[in-house]
């Protein structure tokens, strides 16, 4: 089987994990650029200084609240990777030239929104910055690959956070707003398609990364993605005014819940489990709270303040299909287990399938059941615009990386993934894995956890010459897209 002819088949990244150039060209901080690197073992920190002049850090997982007052900033004696990533902003050319070489369809890459509105509440944007994104877009334009753009990935504006409290505060609606019409004017014609938020319900979990908000409580995590939901959808309206040819969608955390035992318990908080992550994109694809939720605000003792209009803006502004990562499958209990957990979601072991070395358990399958999940309770066009594996790669003495593993992983979703289409019906719009070029990973801030099919040499204290190798998964991904996903042979 093969997959529709106008499959958009590509790789995803992130500016604040590979753009770099984080002085350069008129750019602001944002909240990546405050967070330090980390390890498997080590979190990561975000720095600040208290209003009594204190230098200070504090893990960012678990996030507790940050003291009152608290500015974040860079401080010397840290390492801070998203300052030069893998260094994109130079690099741009030679990257998207090796893409066009793997045959890419499209590319995901996300906008930097300091770079645009240095502080966040400009009226204005900076024109150095638009006009890196020209020549960006012009670029990939050239090689025929479709830009598929994240409006806000992990990006908050620093001043935003400083000024406002982030996303708690709901002025930032219209500073968002604002910088919507101007990426939708100046690109019109150059960019169709669009995902407002990145894993937007990390704000559950992460509300500092999914939004610069520096309290952690169901009350602000309730707000602060309130007010997101708003600006989606005001961005959703006005994208379509200003260009009817825009396709914009969400974009959330996803991977099938097991429960663990045909317990009936255990088959509850599989539900429960499922429900948190439905409800982001129950808001943006139909346009209302479900009542599930409004109920676990009753309990919570959450009072959600809503604005005049604020029903009517959701209802309008139903984003236009439903963009999702896949990394993991997760497993829950209501008894002991062994917990594991990826991309900040936890569980328990789950014992017949094997997980990666970052403790990731791999689960092709799971991806199908996801599809399908999405598909049948949405009726909305799909869009996988991340997944893969991270792992160490190891420099032959040939020169050669033989990443037969990355390949196992990637055939092994691909052809769920064609099951999902070819037999169950999915309508599925195109497939991202995540990293097709080495970057910083979120999670950790480690080079070592590679994704890609290019590797970057560069190391987790940010040595490294930057020299882009073709791993074997370069060629065997070049001929997946030449097939359109028939051929998955492994060599």
């Amino acid at each position: 089987m093969s997959l529709p002819r106008n499959f958009l088949w590509g790789g995803a990244t992130a500016a604040n994990q590979f753009e770099g150039g984080v002085y350069e060209g008129g750019k602001g901080l944002n909240t990546a650029d405050v967070i330090t690197a980390g390890s498997h073992t080590v979190s990561r920190k975000i720095t600040f200084t208290t209003k009594e002049g204190e230098k200070r850090s504090q893990d960012i997982m678990p996030f507790k609240d940050l003291p009152d007052g608290a500015i974040c900033d860079v401080q010397d004696g840290y390492y801070y990777p998203s300052h030069v990533g893998i260094d994109f902003y130079h690099r741009y050319k030679e990257d998207i030239a090796m893409f066009a070489e793997m045959g890419f369809k499209c590319f995901r890459l996300s906008i930097n929104w300091a770079r645009l509105f240095p502080m966040g509440d400009e009226t204005e944007p900076n024109e150095e910055g638009l006009l890196f994104y020209d020549n960006v877009f012009d670029e990939l334009r050239k090689y025929q690959i479709e830009p598929v753009v994240t409006i806000s990935h992990y990006e908050t504006p620093l001043g935003l956070v400083n000024k406002y409290g982030g996303w708690l505060d709901r002025r930032c609606v219209d500073f968002y707003v604002n910088y919507c019409k101007t990426l939708f004017t100046r690109y019109k014609g150059k960019v169709k398609y669009w995902m407002t938020f990145n894993e937007i319900n990390i704000m559950g979990m992460l509300p500092f990364f999914a939004g610069g908000v520096i309290k952690n409580n169901p009350q602000v995590q309730a707000q602060a993605v309130h007010h997101q939901f708003v600006a989606s959808a005001k961005v959703v309206k006005l994208g379509h005014e200003i260009d009817p040819e825009n396709k914009i969608g969400l974009m959330v955390a996803y991977g099938a819940t097991y429960g663990l035992t045909c317990k009936p318990e255990d088959q509850v908080l599989a539900m429960e489990d499922t429900r948190r992550r439905h409800f982001y994109s129950d808001v943006m694809v139909r346009g209302y709270y479900p009542v599930y939720k409004l109920k676990e605000y009753e309990r919570q003792g959450v009072t959600l303040v809503m604005e005049e209009g604020d029903e009517q803006i959701l209802k309008e502004g139903c984003v236009d299909y439903l963009g999702f990562s896949y990394y993991t499958s997760n497993c829950v209990t209501s008894e002991k287990g062994e917990a594991i957990g990826g991309n900040f979601s936890m569980g328990v072991k789950n014992p017949y399938i094997k997980a990666s070395d970052w403790g990731w358990q791999i689960d092709g399958m799971g991806l199908r059941i996801a599809l399908n999940t999405l598909w049948e309770r949405y009726q909305k066009p799909l869009f996988i615009v991340e997944n893969g594996l991270g792992a160490v790669d190891k420099i032959e003495e040939d020169g050669s990386i033989q990443d037969d593993y990355r390949i196992a992983y990637l055939k092994e979703h691909i052809e769920q993934m064609d099951i999902a289409v070819n037999k169950d019906g999915v309508d599925l719009i195109g497939y991202t894995p995540w990293g097709c070029i080495d970057l910083v990973s979120a999670g950790t801030g480690e080079m070592k956890k590679r994704y890609g099919f290019i590797y970057v040499d560069r190391d987790d204290q940010g040595n490294g010459t930057l020299k882009r190798t073709k791993k074997k998964s370069f060629d065997w991904y070049k001929k997946v897209i030449e097939s359109n996903g028939a051929d998955l042979e492994i060599k």
